[in-house]
């Protein structure tokens, strides 16, 4: 079950909680909720039980990150938000790279049940240690819910969402339930963004997004979030269908892709912090574009060891790109409009994640679609089995060429962000320790 839609729905909500009942109170209820739905996920009885129980997950789930973010924001100040966004950006891009491999021994070699129950120890750490670490804040000023706009918007986001899976696994656009549900999500946005432009205190303030640096930072994120979500599917798939390894065999040669992303994105945050997100992220969109291009041209009999070293340059430069990207609004921000940007950036990653996702798996299936069948019986040859391959690596190649344009499309909106690492004056930064 893709959690995706419930993330969307329950994300544009956080801000407005964060105001109203403070960050410590949102992110430790959010914990709860997830380590709930993941206790009951395990225990789940039937395929009704599970996706309630997963329902529950994905509302907690999906406020976790935003929820943190917020706290960070808050405890950094802008001269340090790139830092400690390089910090919390390591899980958002390891998870969809490390999670098929932990996935696939858990299922293969336990259990199931434990893809949920090994959420419960990393869980109650996490809770812990936001009890007894984090300082009690009390909420900001009394503000009335926009229930208008969370009656346009989440179920617009969740709807469109779903659409897009639909769309996504048939593989097509002639999919009638996903086209139309794509189509009453963007309706039901569309409405939610005429709304907020006019609304005194909106769910999400769409007007923070018409300054030069937030909307480069949005525009960046969500071009970034489509190529490396597309990526991220397009590569197990190769290893699986062209190259014929197991799941786990997959994941583990993504490991390269992962160790990249790790190695790159605390530098990336210090860098940010010194020289300027629009630097940073310009080297991160370049070395993703170098492998995303030789992506492009990769073939069914290519070694390995020409493939390994281009996923770890690919690792590079997504460590480098989405949280320098979505730091350089945070530094643009007062106070009190951090919760709302940070729901607003969130949902816009997630919805570029699903639009790539939806785009290269509609364009692989077109691809593959040219690919001849092989012949039944033992007409098979080695050689008609490696011209299949070959066919399949062709597909592959072409759809690794979307994700090139649209990293090229990424750069465009990644030269107008700050090239200088000058923090806002109405903000003042922590004061650091004398050691720094």
């Amino acid at each position: 079950m893709d959690l995706n839609g419930l993330h969307a729905t329950v994300i544009p909500l956080t801000g407005w909680a964060a105001d109203r009942f403070g960050t410590k109170r949102l992110y430790m209820t959010s914990i709860i909720l997830f380590l709930a739905g993941s206790a009951l996920s395990g225990a789940a009885w039937s395929m009704p039980s599970l996706i309630l129980f997963r329902i529950i997950q994905g509302l907690g789930g999906g406020m976790i990150m935003p929820a943190g973010m917020i706290i960070l924001n808050h405890a950094a100040g802008p001269r340090r938000i790139g830092r400690l966004m390089g910090i919390i950006g390591v899980p958002m891009l390891l998870a969809p790279i490390c999670g098929p491999v932990l996935g696939g021994w858990l299922v293969d070699n336990v259990s199931w049940r434990w893809i949920f129950f090994v959420n419960l120890p990393v869980g109650a750490i996490a809770l812990a240690a936001a009890w007894k670490v984090f300082e009690r804040d009390e909420p900001g000023p009394h503000r009335r819910l926009d229930l208008t706009g969370l009656l346009l918007l989440s179920p617009g986001l969740a709807i469109f969402v779903f659409g897009l899976a639909r769309i996504a696994a048939a593989g097509n656009f002639s999919s009638t339930s996903g086209d139309a549900c794509a189509i009453a999500g963007l309706l039901l946005t569309a409405a939610f963004l005429f709304h907020a432009a006019r609304h005194h205190d909106p769910l999400i303030d769409v007007r923070l997004f018409t300054g030069r640096t937030v909307g480069a930072s949005a525009l960046t994120t969500f071009l970034f979030a489509s190529a490396f979500f597309g990526i991220s599917l397009l590569l197990p798939l190769y290893f699986q269908l062209v190259r014929g390894e197991t799941a786990f065999g997959a994941g583990l040669l993504q490991a390269a892709q992962g160790l990249g992303a790790m190695i790159s994105m605390p530098l990336a945050a210090r860098l940010t912090d010194r020289i300027g997100a629009g630097k940073v992220v310009l080297a991160g969109l370049a070395c993703i574009a170098v492998g995303t291009l030789f992506l492009s041209r990769i073939e069914s009999t290519t070694p390995f060891v020409i493939i390994e070293p281009m996923l770890f340059l690919l690792g590079l430069g997504m460590g480098a790109t989405m949280m320098p990207a979505m730091s350089a609004a945070m530094r643009t921000l007062q106070r009190h409009q951090v919760a709302r940007a940070t729901s607003g950036l969130n949902v816009v990653q997630r919805v570029g994640g699903s639009i790539g996702t939806t785009l290269l798996a509609v364009v692989l299936t077109h691809q593959m679609s040219r690919v001849a069948p092989l012949p039944a019986g033992p007409a098979v040859t080695d050689a008609l089995q490696q011209t299949r391959l070959s066919d399949l690596s062709h597909a592959f190649g072409n759809t690794f060429l979307w994700a090139f344009l649209i990293t090229l499309l990424a750069v465009c909106a990644a030269l107008f962000l700050p090239r200088t690492n000058s923090a806002p004056a109405h903000r003042t930064a922590p004061s650091r320790p004398a050691s720094e």
